[in-house]
C-alpha cells in the first residue's frame, strides 16, 4: 500500500473535533506539497465521509489511485482505503484515537503503514507522518479549494472542484473534445476462419494497449441493428481526426477490412476518462 499515506491526511483533524461527527474541515480538494498527487472528499453526512485519492502526470493525465470510506460509529473513527492493484481489492481498515492537537490511527497487523500521525498547522495546512517498523515518511498536505471564511462552522461548498476541472482539462461547462468512432462491417467477405479469429484476437489485445496508452476511454460492441453498427470507440488525447485514422488502422481487423470506422469530433463531460478505475474492480 505504498501510495495510502497520500491520502490519509485529513484524518487528522478529527482528533481536534467532536468524536461523534465528522468536522466540515475534510470536504474539498487537497494537495501533497510538492507534488501532483491529490484527495478530494465528498461529505454524506455528520458522521460520514468519502472520497477518492489521485495522481497527475504529464502525457498519462489523471490517474485515480484508491477509494476512501470514514465513518465514525459506536464511539470509534473508523477509516477504510481500497487502494487500486493492491489486496485483491479489498478495503484495509484503521482504527483512530486522539489527543489535544494531534490524531492516530493504527492497524498493527498491516504491513505499512501500521501507525498514521496527523498534526494540524492551519485551517489550509497539516502534517502527516506514517511508518512501520522504524521506517516513516512526513509530509504536508494544502487545501486547494475553499469558500468563505476558514474560521466558519459552515460546510464548505464543494460542488465545483477547481483543481480537478484543471487536470482534467473541462471548460467552464466542465466538458471537453473527443473522438466518437462509429464502426461498421467491412467490405471483406472472407470466410477464412484462422483469418478472422486472428483479426478479433489482435482487435481485443489493441483496444486494451490503446485503454493502457489513454487513448482509448470507451470501447463496445452494439446489439443486432439494421445499419451494420458493430461497435463504438471514444478517444481522446489524439491530436486530430488523421492522427486517430491512422491509429485505428493499427487494429487488425480494420487493416484486413473486416470492419470499418467513421469520425466524429464529440463533446462529454471531462469526467468520463475517471470511470474507467472502476471497471476493473467489477470484471472478474
Amino acid at each position: 500500500m505504498k501510495h495510502l499515506f497520500t491520502l490519509l491526511s485529513l484524518l487528522a483533524i478529527q482528533g481536534l473535533y467532536a468524536q461523534q461527527n465528522i468536522s466540515s474541515f475534510f470536504s474539498g480538494t487537497w494537495k501533497v506539497e510538492g507534488k501532483e498527487l491529490y484527495e478530494h472528499w465528498d461529505r454524506l453526512s455528520d458522521d460520514h465521509l468519502k472520497g477518492f485519492s489521485y495522481g497527475f502526470s504529464e502525457g498519462k493525465g489523471i490517474s485515480t489511485i484508491e477509494y476512501i470510506d470514514l465513518k465514525a460509529t459506536n464511539g470509534k473513527l473508523i477509516f477504510e482505503a481500497n487502494v487500486i492493484g493492491q489486496n485483491d481489492g479489498k478495503a484495509i481498515q484503521f482504527e483512530g484515537s486522539s489527543g489535544k492537537d494531534y490524531y492516530i490511527f493504527l492497524n498493527p497487523e498491516h504491513d505499512f503503514p501500521k501507525k498514521i500521525l496527523y498534526k494540524k498547522f492551519s485551517e489550509d495546512t497539516m502534517h502527516v507522518a506514517i511508518g512501520a517498523g522504524g521506517k516513516e515518511y512526513t509530509f504536508n498536505m494544502i487545501r486547494q479549494v475553499t469558500t468563505g471564511n476558514h474560521t466558519s462552522t459552515a460546510i464548505v461548498d464543494t460542488t465545483y472542484d477547481e483543481a480537478l476541472a484543471q487536470k482534467l482539462n473541462a471548460d467552464e461547462r466542465g466538458m471537453k473534445s473527443y473522438f466518437f468512432v462509429v464502426l461498421k462491417t467491412g467490405t471483406n467477405q472472407t470466410k477464412d476462419k484462422n483469418l478472422i479469429n486472428e483479426s478479433f484476437t489482435g482487435h481485443m489485445a489493441n483496444i486494451n494497449r490503446l485503454v493502457n496508452e489513454d487513448k482509448l476511454i470507451v470501447a463496445g460492441p452494439f446489439g443486432k441493428n439494421q445499419d451494420n453498427y458493430r461497435g463504438l470507440f471514444i478517444f481522446h488525447n489524439v491530436a486530430n481526426e488523421s492522427e486517430l485514422a491512422i491509429i485505428l488502422k493499427t487494429d487488425p481487423a480494420i487493416k484486413n477490412s473486416l470492419l470499418d470506422f467513421k469520425i466524429y469530433p464529440w463533446c462529454g463531460s471531462a469526467a468520463l476518462p475517471m470511470y474507467l478505475p472502476f471497471s476493473k474492480k467489477i470484471s472478474r
